[in-house]
């Protein structure tokens, strides 16, 4: 494991965060591709989730830091993790051990699937 304290600033200085310093994170299933959850990543969840391996977002609700499993035992293994092309979205691709969603779903988006008006 990593014993950096600070996200690498090569990296720092491409991120683009909303104006609370935030910055959306995608977990999606590394093997299918399916998509898992969002959350929220500020410099420190992202740091802290490259250098250990596990899933970290920041709560705005708690106003924390949260490595995702921790409490439930639906751990996320990261895999890999990119920027997309404006660096201002974060792709984290996961092995998902249980549910991914709160709720208790595997995924978040499966509870309200909404269809074009053509469908």
């Amino acid at each position: 494991m990593s014993q950096e304290t600070t996200l690498d600033p090569a990296v720092a200085a491409r991120l683009k965060r909303n104006a609370d310093g935030l910055l959306p994170a995608i977990a999606q299933q590394y093997d299918t591709g399916e998509v898992l959850m969002l959350g929220w990543m500020d410099d420190e969840a992202l740091r802290r989730t490259l250098t250990s391996g596990r899933a970290t977002y920041w709560s705005r609700s708690r106003g924390e830091y949260w490595v995702k499993g921790d409490t439930s035992g639906h751990v996320q293994w990261v895999k890999s993790v990119a920027l997309d092309c404006d660096a201002d979205t974060v792709l984290v691709k996961v092995d998902q051990l249980g549910a991914a969603c709160h709720t208790g779903s595997r995924t978040c988006f499966d509870a309200d699937v909404l269809l074009p008006a053509d469908q």
